[in-house]
């Protein structure tokens, strides 16, 4: 009865609710093309060009997700503080270390190895990112970080996969346009990117649905 004689609390519930969807839309759709495409790169052509057009690509998309992060919980006055600057490190670092780690093993063992080693990469950072976007935040954790993180390393264990253990590919039939004609074709590894973008925004979801203020 409580709500109904204070429609401003159910008003401010709905607010939270929309604003902690739009901001896991906007992560994890930042992460999905940031992530999948320094994957691509590193994977299909592994030349130092490459490996470094894909990390600043992947510096890049942490940089803005932590942005994404900060704008949404807190009032951000300068993204380039060192202390913000070191979640995006800390962040890009942990990607580079699982398919470091994944390649260093190999094979199904490699991808189990460096799901757990990921899952307590993104754990850590996720704690780091709060605190350091939070100005007023209280030190007691209001949410399971290992949650998320699992979530997004589970996404990306199945990019992984895809790019190691499956080989298909599925072409549609020529389309004229004009002088120009056109094959789509889908790759087991844009079906992993994708399946990587959904499993980020359930975890950045499950992130700001309880790091908003209740």
């Amino acid at each position: 009865m409580s709500v109904f004689r204070q429609p401003g609390v159910l008003g401010r519930s709905t607010r939270r609710r929309v604003v902690g969807v739009t901001a896991a839309l906007s992560a994890a759709a930042v992460e999905m093309l940031a992530v999948g495409s320094w994957f691509v790169l590193v994977v299909d052509s592994r030349t130092t060009l490459t490996a470094l057009a894909g990390l600043g690509v992947l510096f890049c998309g942490s940089l803005l997700r932590a942005g994404v992060f900060g704008a949404t919980v807190s009032d951000i006055d300068d993204l380039l503080q060192p202390r913000r600057l070191g979640v995006t490190v800390v962040l890009t670092t942990g990607w580079i270390v699982w398919l470091l780690v994944a390649e260093l093993i190999g094979a199904v063992p490699g991808v189990v190895v460096a799901t757990v080693v990921l899952t307590g990469i993104l754990t850590g950072q996720f704690l780091l990112e709060r605190r350091v976007f939070r100005r007023h935040a209280s030190t007691r954790v209001t949410f399971t970080p290992v949650v998320p993180g699992l979530l997004m390393a589970v996404g990306a264990s199945a990019l992984l996969a895809t790019a190691w253990f499956t080989d298909w590919a599925l072409s549609s039939p020529p389309i004229s346009l004009g002088v120009t004609t056109v094959v789509l074709e889908i790759e087991a590894l844009h079906v992993g990117v994708l399946v990587f973008g959904l499993f980020a925004f359930l975890a950045h979801q499950y992130r700001f649905q309880r790091v908003l203020d209740p």
